[in-house]
């Protein structure tokens, strides 16, 4: 009993797949480089992206005693998607990839390869500002990405799979 619950966690761990960076090279090594073949492909995200958005706005005036009355408004908006999230592909240009993790429109996000790397990952594209993050456009709307969303890139899960056909035979002998 106890070698059989080895043997099936065993089993059910070699059958699992694992997360890898989506590159050029299984880009290239699985032959994803037409559309069609790219939307069969389930992506994760690698890291946490946190999209906020916040408007101001305020005014200043009086009340009819004198009082100086200064009132302000904040508003945030913020779009956490979280490690692990699963996304589709919706387009590739220009070398970098834009995926979908929601239907509407323009809930999409871009990711590519960074210049001067040789790993190939596909990473988070945004217009960096130091103050603000990475400028986004989604759902028809400019949000800035915190910096750490930066590190995020595209992963893909990997199985292996291989069978192995095995014919054994004992041989009695013969007898004169």
């Amino acid at each position: 009993m106890k070698y059989a619950l080895l043997l099936f966690v065993g089993v059910l761990l070699v059958s699992c797949g694992t997360k890898i960076p989506f590159t050029s090279k299984v880009k290239d090594e699985f032959g994803l480089d037409n559309d069609k073949s790219m939307a069969k492909v389930q992506f994760y995200t690698s890291a946490t992206i946190k999209l906020q958005s916040s408007r101001d706005s305020g005014n200043q005036g009086t009340t009819s005693d004198g009082t100086l009355i200064s009132s302000s408004n904040s508003e945030q908006d913020i779009i956490t998607i979280p490690i692990g999230t699963k996304c589709i592909f919706e387009e590739q240009a220009d070398g970098n990839i834009t995926v979908r993790f929601e239907p509407g429109v323009g809930h999409t996000i871009s990711f590519g390869m960074r210049q001067g790397q040789s790993s190939g990952k596909y990473y988070l594209l945004a217009d960096w500002k130091a103050e603000k993050g990475g400028a986004i456009e989604y759902s028809g709307k400019t949000y800035y990405a915190t910096t750490s969303s930066g590190t995020a890139y595209l992963q893909v899960v990997k199985k292996k799979l291989a069978k192995t056909k095995k014919k054994e035979r004992f041989v009695n002998g013969m007898k004169v």
